[in-house]
């Protein structure tokens, strides 16, 4: 089982221009209190987590009605690690992606971002010709390791192409320690009710037995 979601955490990067994490202390028994309990603030696309239709369609669906199916079952984590452009649909065609593979989740040069402090707008995102060659080809579900499954100077086309058709987008997953290869994807959003997007924790299973994804 490898964990691949992004703790969240005071100060933690998140996509520019989105709200800061913040954590302090309601009550705390340092203070006198009987317990310890914690506020928190944060924006729904913190991290990890799923982005609803609403969050580029407008009048669209919330988080609530993702389908959960589509979060749990088998998945391909595609190595794109050696590409450094934004990846387009000739791009896409070099990537080993089976045929009847339903969830993609991309490895790319992203996953090394992590390790900054602020934000990296110069993160690989998936191009809107590309995201519509995966609906073709029936994918339900598309992550990245970054913030964004979209080049930041251009986001809306290829949100709208995957949102537009159905497709789930996994965004902020942390892959810097999974070999490309097959998986069980276990992967749910907090239930917030007409949210544009949720925090959610992803996990991956190796059931190969063999302890690498393949």
């Amino acid at each position: 089982m490898i964990d691949v979601t992004v703790p969240v955490r005071t100060g933690m990067v998140v996509y520019e221009g989105d709200p800061p994490v913040r954590r302090e202390m309601a009550q705390s028994m340092a203070a006198g209190g009987i317990c310890n309990v914690s506020r928190f603030a944060c924006g729904v696309h913190t991290g990890t987590h799923i982005d609803a239709p609403v969050h580029f369609i407008d009048g669209a669906a919330g988080i609530e009605a993702t389908p959960l199916d589509v979060l749990i079952g088998e998945a391909c984590v595609v190595d794109a690690t050696s590409i450094d452009a934004d990846i387009d649909a000739a791009m896409l065609g070099r990537l080993t992606i089976a045929d009847g593979v339903t969830r993609v989740l991309f490895k790319t040069p992203n996953s090394r971002l992590w390790g900054r402090r602020s934000f990296s707008p110069d993160f690989v995102g998936l191009t809107a010709d590309a995201a519509q060659v995966l609906v073709a080809r029936g994918v339900r579900l598309v992550g990245i390791d970054y913030l964004s499954i979209a080049p930041m100077r251009d986001p809306a086309p290829t949100h709208v192409a995957l949102l537009s058709a159905g497709v789930v987008i996994l965004e902020g997953l942390d892959l810097r320690a999974v070999t490309p290869g097959a998986y069980r994807l276990i992967c749910l959003p907090l239930l917030l009710e007409g949210s544009d997007g949720a925090p959610a924790r992803a996990l991956l299973l190796d059931e190969s037995g063999e302890g690498d994804g393949r």
